[in-house]
C-alpha cells in the first residue's frame, strides 16, 4: 500500500517499484489522501484551457484514473480536501476544513479502515518532512505512521474492521542528494545542460537520508514516465523531470530507494526487496493478525 498526498505523487515517487511488483503478481493499492483540488496547473500549455479552469478537480480525477491504468495498481481516495501550498511572508492560514487541519483521529480512522480492508504487508509513505514541506505531505506522513500503529490494535477504532498489522513501513527517498548529484555529473560529462544545479545549491537545507532499501526497477522507468505524463496538468513535458535521457537514468541509477521507518521483522541494510524478511505470504499474514508483534527495527531512533 502506497499512501500519497495528491494525485500525481504516486507517479513521481516509487512508481517504477510499484510497476515492477505488479508485473511480479503483487497486489498494490495506491491511497490518495486528497483530490489535489487546490493544485496549480503546472503545464504551461494547459494553463488557459477552459475545461481545466472550469473543473480542475474532475480533470485531476481523470488523470489519476489513467495513471492507475498505466501502473496496473488499485486505487482509492481517502476523501480529504487539498490544503494548498501557502505562499507569502508571513504565510497565510490554511483553509478551513482542509486535510492538514483535520483532527488526527479522523484521518487515522479513515486510513485504518483502508488498511484493515486491503490488508497490506508493506506500506510506503513520506518521511517526517513530507519529502518537501507541503502541509498535505507532512500530514500524509503523520496519518500514515498513526494508522500503521493503530491498524493492528483491535481496541483502536473497533468499528473499522478486524485488526490487521502491516509488518513494514518505508519512506520514499527517490530524490536523494546522491542520486541528483550523480545525474548532474553525468549530464555535464556528456555535454548536456543539467537542470539540477540549483537543486544541489540548496541541498544543505535538506540534508541526506539513510537508504536501507534499493529496488532494481530500471525496466519500468518508461512505465513510470507514462504514468507521470498522464497527469498532464501537473507535468511540463519540457520540464526538469524529462531533461535527462532515459537510458542515462537507467545506467546511472537503476533503482528507486527507500528508508525503512518501522518494521516488525528484521531489516538488513541494504535490502533489495520491500518484502525482505517477511517469509511466505501465509507466514506474513499469520504475523499480521497474531497480536503478538513487536517492533524490531525503528529507523527513526537510529536517525
Amino acid at each position: 500500500m502506497a499512501v500519497h498526498a495528491h494525485p500525481d505523487d504516486e507517479s513521481s515517487k516509487g512508481a517504477a517499484t510499484m510497476a515492477r511488483y505488479v508485473a511480479e503478481g503483487v497486489d498494490v493499492l495506491v491511497v490518495s489522501c486528497t483530490g489535489g483540488e487546490r493544485g496549480d496547473v503546472l503545464n504551461p500549455a494547459l494553463q488557459h484551457d477552459p475545461e481545466i479552469l472550469r473543473d480542475l478537480p474532475e480533470v485531476r480525477r481523470r488523470e489519476m484514473a489513467e495513471a492507475v491504468r498505466i501502473l496496473g495498481v488499485r486505487h482509492t481516495w481517502l476523501g480529504f480536501l487539498d490544503s494548498g501550498l501557502p505562499e507569502g511572508d508571513p504565510l497565510p492560514p490554511l483553509p478551513e476544513g482542509c486535510f492538514a487541519l483535520e483532527p488526527i483521529a479522523v484521518t487515522t480512522e479513515a486510513l485504518v479502515r483502508v488498511i484493515r480492508d486491503f490488508k497490506p504487508h508493506v506500506m510506503t509513505t513520506y518521511d517526517e518532512n513530507g519529502g518537501y514541506p507541503h502541509p498535505d505531505h507532512v500530514m500524509c506522513h503523520t496519518v500514515s505512521m498513526s494508522a500503521f500503529a493503530a491498524a493492528g490494535d483491535q481496541t483502536a477504532y473497533e468499528h473499522a474492521g478486524p485488526a490487521w498489522q502491516p509488518l513494514k513501513i518505508y519512506y520514499n527517498q527517490t530524490l536523494t542528494q546522491g542520486r541528483i548529484i550523480a545525474y548532474h555529473d553525468a549530464m555535464e560529462a556528456a555535454g548536456i545542460e543539467s537542470p539540477f544545479r540549483e537543486w544541489i545549491s540548496r541541498w544543505e537545507d535538506r540534508g541526506e537520508r539513510t537508504i536501507t532499501t534499493k529496488i532494481e526497477c530500471a525496466d519500468y522507468f518508461e512505465v513510470r514516465d507514462r504514468a507521470l505524463m498522464a497527469h498532464a496538468t501537473q507535468v511540463d513535458p519540457d520540464g526538469t523531470w524529462f531533461k535527462m535521457p532515459l537510458q542515462m537514468q537507467k545506467d546511472i541509477w537503476p533503482t528507486e530507494d527507500f528508508e525503512a521507518a518501522l518494521s516488525y521483522v528484521p531489516v538488513e541494510v541494504v535490502e533489495s526487496d520491500l518484502f525482505a524478511g517477511l517469509g511466505t505470504p501465509q507466514r506474513a499474514s499469520e504475523l499480521a493478525t497474531s497480536g503478538d508483534q513487536h517492533i524490531v527495527y525503528d529507523g527513526r531512533k537510529e536517525a
